[in-house]
């Protein structure tokens, strides 16, 4: 049988051939329509928003800091595009480790950069970037010891950054006034100056006058202030780098023992619940001839004039037969293993510490302004330059036992000061509170009991 093609068949066929046609080219013009409009809309979108790296940092939040900080941030902005936001911190160091804890433990994107408190890196060291192969540089050109503090394992959790040392600030005018030529070396000679220019400065009707403020309260600044006393005294380190709980010995017992004849002598009956900023108000007003405080070369260096005007020096934490040493307090920068942004935060934190060194190399060539009076200050707190022949003894640093109790730091420093607080109390002697501490510090570390090494910090 065979097919026959109709005439209107053909035409049929044609007509769908050239509708098809059509169809296909309408198709071809709607895909390139759209193609045209998505890259017209691609390039009519907002750029990409720059990096932010958010910093949560206890120096940074300080009144007198802001603009320092603020500058600092600003320029690395300019030089790397890159954004810098400063979060809100709590005021006690306690306070901060347990939100710095919080947020590390939830393993959030922010906050990106974090000061590490020196007692903090055996507690926080896991949640840290391992800074030493980043910051090689920089790691060479620091002390090898303060290094030392923010290392954990041979892991570095953290850059020093404007490190500060336990000083004595005085009285420049009422040491001249009462025939002093230089600020006490010593704790014997720290009290006969404080009493003698308490009752000088009480005779003239200033009846709150006190000879020396420091912190007595149960709180990580009075760990600090007992530590060193007890070196003065030769009485250890509380736990020694050899795991070595050496505090129940004679020297920590006599140095406690001095510190709470002080009370309602020298220093205030209050003076037992001191922190930092109650002993500044007192100084600041003008009715203290010497004070226990902190400082750092970078805040020598960029001293600014106190309310009690120009008449303030600084010397290193008295000492006695053990020698003199100042607490190393003070932050370095690390930055969190679960930051959104780890390189960006590792180059702000890098760009910190590069500007830091060079500041302190070139104002080592310096010379020091007239005010504030600076003497007998450790090595760590020279910021400018000083005569090689000026004779004068430099204190050593001692730091507080974290990196050897680890984790365990904050149940040893919080029986230390709670041991220490109670003898400047009077609620127990010295002897049954360095007994009872040696005790529970066994506990808490299961660490060997022993006397301090004879050689001292040297």
């Amino acid at each position: 049988m065979r097919f026959k093609i109709s005439k209107s068949s053909s035409c049929d066929l044609q007509a769908g051939r050239h509708w098809r046609s059509r169809l296909s080219f309408i198709a071809g013009v709607a895909f390139i329509s759209s193609l045209l409009i998505l890259v017209l809309a691609g390039c009519r979108s907002s750029p990409r928003q720059p990096v932010t790296v958010t910093v949560l940092d206890p120096e940074w939040s300080q009144p007198d800091e802001l603009p320092a900080a603020e500058q600092e941030s600003q320029e690395f902005t300019r030089e790397t595009g890159i954004l810098v936001k400063h979060l809100p911190v709590p005021e006690t160091s306690l306070s901060q480790l347990g939100l710095w804890r919080k947020l590390l433990q939830q393993g959030g994107p922010s906050p990106d950069v974090l000061g590490i408190d020196v007692i903090w890196p055996g507690i926080l060291n896991e949640y840290l970037v391992d800074l030493k192969t980043y910051a090689a540089a920089e790691l060479s050109m620091e002390d090898p010891d303060l290094v030392a503090s923010y290392s954990v394992n041979g892991k570095v959790v953290a850059l020093p950054y404007h490190p500060q040392i336990g000083v004595l600030s005085y009285r420049v005018d009422l040491l001249r006034e009462y025939g002093y030529s230089r600020p006490p070396s010593t704790w014997d000679e720290l009290e006969k100056m404080a009493a003698r220019i308490q009752a000088g400065e009480r005779a003239k009707g200033k009846k709150d006058f006190w000879g020396y403020v420091w912190q007595g309260a149960s709180a990580e600044s009075l760990t600090c202030n007992a530590l060193e006393w007890q070196v003065a005294e030769g009485g250890g380190r509380v736990i020694e780098d050899d795991k070595t709980i050496s505090v129940n010995n004679p020297g920590a017992v006599r140095s406690w023992q001095r510190a709470a004849h002080w009370i309602g002598w020298i220093s205030p009956p209050g003076v037992v619940a001191y922190r930092e900023l109650d002993g500044m108000n007192v100084w600041n007003s003008g009715l203290a001839a010497f004070r226990r405080t902190w400082q750092s070369e970078f805040r020598l260096s960029h001293w600014q004039k106190p309310s009690i005007g120009d008449v303030v020096g600084y010397t290193s934490v008295p000492g006695g037969s053990g020698g003199r040493a100042g607490t190393l307090g003070g932050t370095g920068l690390g930055v969190s293993r679960s930051s959104a942004h780890p390189l960006e935060a590792i180059t702000f934190v890098r760009s910190l510490v590069r500007r830091d060194l060079q500041d302190r190399q070139e104002r080592g060539r310096s010379q020091a302004p007239a005010q504030p009076g600076l003497f007998d200050l450790p090595l760590e707190l020279q910021p400018y330059a000083s005569p090689a022949d000026s004779g004068q003894k430099r204190s050593r640093i001692v730091a507080r036992p974290s990196t050897v109790s680890g984790s365990a730091y904050e149940e040893v420093t919080g029986a230390y000061m709670l041991a220490v607080h109670s003898v400047l109390t009077r609620e127990k002697s010295a002897p049954e509170a360095a007994a009872a501490l040696e005790k529970r510090l066994v506990e808490i570390t299961g660490f060997k009991t022993g006397p301090p090494p004879m050689k001292g910090l040297d």
